[in-house]
């Protein structure tokens, strides 16, 4: 075995580790039924912390939700040249927290957990309400004016520089860079890089399968688009300003539809989704386990709460509060997994389960919109999946800008080459599948969140006194 062949084992050795570790089964936990419960280190990670943050702000899902949607009537323009509103960013959260996980994600949660899933995913996204709150929250205390884009920009890199930098701790390398803030924008990058070959090649499988177009068809079609888009200065969020309120009205008008179609299975569905979770039915076949961590892991990876994406967007939103913006990054939590997750597994489990028996993935989502609405059913998934994965391309690299810039300074040549790198990933995703970049792309996140984590909880008290300093002027303002 030669020197190369030795450090390309041994890096693939590493990676495995990195990523079992992460989203492997840390501990195992025997549960009645000859069960068990397997935790990894995210879910042990954000479940506490989910928990801790909904008790520092005193349940604020539930207590501040009426607020969360009355911000959203709230148009002002922003007062800084380049600024966007704090709506526009609560579009630009959505456009990459809906996407390709919104839809197949839950249809395999659903296979592997059954109803019951759904029910764990609604807990997680409750909690992880209040830890988009924390962290967008934070992302606007230390926010800081964008000399290349306009406006402003920030998110966890900058928040974690300023905790190491304030508390003088031994991590910090300079006054520029901080050793777990370049960590988690190197982590970002490299997480959105593998996210951009996985749009490419779900965009591509889909048109495939629905209308048999050769993916390179497809792949030059989606690149050229997104480069056109993306390689301008301010177009992206202009773009998802008109995507994102299309792509969900559609999807949603669409659920209710066949929702309000089969209202008489609703009882049953919803008795099914509560039985299934307690393990009612489960816990005598061993399987509570599976039901209690698909749903945990599908709300928890599809909110993105904790990981600390969501921030890098917050940041740049101009608002009179920072905990405005907190409040609206919560309330995209409820719209990823409370409704967009939720209508697609009602989709799932209001379909027979004779036809969708032994089918998985993009085939079970298919067959059941089929089922429901024909061959329009086929069509319209490939059509909403390509705008959901489009958007969430568009997204992710808007939420490279203030990564990038913190990394490499502010010029417009590290911007356009990371742009660059994307769109290759993109292409290169859509003519063919590595596996490798896809873990890859879950290690990124990952690492994101752990990085992230470190200093979201100690930061905590800063967003729970904005929030309560909010929540003091609109006592005075009554």
């Amino acid at each position: 075995m030669n020197f190369f062949e030795t450090i390309k084992n041994l890096a693939l050795t590493i990676f495995h580790s990195v990523y079992h570790i992460l989203w492997g089964d840390l501990i195992t936990i025997p549960l009645p039924g000859g069960s068990s419960l397997g935790l990894s280190l995210l879910i042990l990670i954000l479940i506490p912390s989910g928990i801790y943050f909904t008790l520092c702000t005193r349940f604020l899902p539930f207590r501040m939700f009426p607020e969360m949607v009355k911000l959203t009537a709230e148009t002002k323009d922003a007062s800084q040249k380049g600024a966007i509103s704090g709506l526009q960013t609560l579009f630009l959260s959505t456009a990459t927290r809906v996407g390709m996980g919104n839809l197949v994600g839950v249809v395999a949660a659903i296979s592997a957990g059954g109803a019951g899933a759904v029910f764990w995913m609604w807990v997680i996204a409750l909690l992880g309400s209040s830890t988009a709150f924390t962290e967008a929250t934070l992302a606007q205390l230390y926010k800081e004016k964008d000399p290349l884009y306009g406006g402003y920009r920030g998110g966890p890199a900058y928040y974690i520089h300023h905790f190491f930098l304030s508390g003088k701790k031994k991590t910090v390398v300079s006054r520029r860079h901080s050793v777990i803030a370049v960590l988690f924008a190197l982590s970002g990058l490299i997480c959105w890089c593998g996210i951009s070959q996985v749009i490419g090649n779900s965009v591509s499988s889909a048109f495939e399968n629905a209308f048999s177009i050769p993916p390179i068809y497809t792949t030059v079609i989606l690149v050229t688009i997104a480069a056109v888009i993306v390689l301008r200065k301010n177009a992206t969020v202009k773009v998802l300003d008109i995507m994102v309120p299309v792509m969900a009205v559609c999807y949603f008008a669409i659920t209710l539809f066949i929702i309000a179609k089969n209202a008489g299975q609703l009882p049953a569905i919803f008795q099914r989704i509560f039985m299934e979770a307690f393990g009612l039915r489960q816990a005598v076949a061993g399987g509570i386990g599976a039901v209690i961590m698909n749903g945990a892991k599908r709300g928890l990876f599809s909110n993105e709460a904790g990981s600390g994406s969501a921030p890098c967007a917050a940041a740049a939103a101009d608002v009179s509060h920072p905990a405005k913006e907190g409040l609206l990054q919560a309330l995209g939590v409820f719209i990823d997994t409370l409704v967009i997750c939720s209508c697609s597994a009602m989709i799932m489990l209001i379909a027979p389960a004779e036809l969708t028996d032994g089918l998985s993935g993009m085939d079970l989502l298919q067959t059941a919109m089929e089922y429901h609405m024909g061959e329009f059913g086929v069509i319209f998934i490939a059509a909403i999946l390509w705008l959901f994965s489009f958007s969430t391309f568009i997204g992710i690299l808007f939420y490279a800008r203030p990564n990038v810039a913190y990394l490499f300074g502010d010029n417009w040549l590290s911007q356009t080459l990371y742009k660059v790198l994307a769109l290759v990933m993109l292409f290169i995703g859509g003519l063919a599948a590595y596996t490798f970049v896809w873990d890859l792309g879950d290690i990124g996140v990952g690492l994101m969140t752990v990085f992230n984590m470190i200093v979201l909880i100690p930061l905590a008290p800063k967003a729970m006194e904005a929030l309560r300093d909010y929540e003091g002027e609109k006592k005075e303002a009554k």
